[in-house]
């Protein structure tokens, strides 16, 4: 566990006066929860959609902040960041807000990031374009190991409260409607505008997400895409659950499983598959 916590960059004021926080480790399905909430109450108090309400300064859209929070205090930034703790969400916001840890199966979460940082990136392509997929997985900062520790992490600092969230991307996949209404309730929607809802519910579904960012429709450069040419660049990529067999290969998928089975069991993931 992290102790103590504290944010003595400039950035502290970007990690402040949230009703929520959403914490992930990259790739794990957060710009989808994030389209979704921005789609929703943004027609709610009838303003035109944007990834950055707060823009607006309405009162009735919840501030929701999304952090990848210790997983990029361990691999962003120089020595300075790490001293000012630049990436952490400040204890004093975290205990005063209610916390969403959103968390998907580390070997998918793995691949998609290995596509970002090699394909997407500006800021780490250079440095890691010539790495292997099997290199990158056993990587100390990004590999699959790092993942597992800091979910680990995560889940042991925030499991004891009780406003506390944990969302599984693939219940998500499995089960939107659901899910994001219990998204909602925690945002003190327990009864939502039902139409607007369904309408937010099409709005971020994968296909029209990707389309819109091939497109440039979006408002922030969190949905441009870098290379329409390339699938493999977008933001919105695939969203496969168990799509690492796409990618990986049978030894690394052993490497993958043992690494799984030191993941808190809370998370619900199993390691176990029949490798080739």
């Amino acid at each position: 566990m992290l102790r103590p916590r504290w944010n003595f960059s400039s950035r502290a004021r970007a990690l402040s006066g949230a009703d929520m926080f959403v914490i992930s480790i990259p790739k794990s399905g957060r710009t989808w929860i994030r389209t979704f909430l921005c789609a929703y109450f943004c027609k709610l108090r009838d303003r035109e959609f944007t990834l950055q309400p707060e823009r607006y300064g309405d009162p009735g859209i919840p501030r929701v902040i999304y952090s990848h929070d210790l997983f990029e205090h361990r691999t962003k930034g120089d020595l300075w960041d790490k001293v000012r703790a630049k990436y952490l969400v400040p204890g004093s916001e975290l205990r005063r807000a209610r916390i969403v840890l959103l968390a998907r199966d580390p070997r998918d979460t793995f691949v998609s990031l290995y596509l970002q940082i090699t394909r997407r990136d500006p800021g780490t392509r250079e440095q890691f374009a010539e790495k292997t997929i099997s290199q990158l997985l056993r990587d100390q900062r990004f590999g699959i190991q790092a993942i597992v520790r800091t979910m680990n992490d995560w889940l042991d600092e925030f499991s004891r409260r009780r406003d506390f969230l944990l969302l599984r991307y693939e219940a998500l996949r499995a089960a939107p409607a659901e899910q994001f209404r219990a998204l909602l309730g925690r945002l003190g929607e327990t009864a939502p505008n039902m139409s607007i809802f369904q309408a937010a519910l099409e709005f971020s579904e994968f296909e029209n997400m990707r389309n819109l960012e091939a497109a440039g429709a979006f408002d922030s450069k969190i949905l441009q895409a870098r290379d329409v040419a390339d699938p493999e660049s977008f933001k919105v990529r695939r969203g496969k659950v168990g799509g690492y067999t796409d990618y990986l290969a049978s030894q690394d998928r052993q490497y993958a499983a043992e690494a799984l089975a030191k993941l808190d069991k809370r998370f619900g993931y199993d390691g176990n598959e029949a490798i080739p």
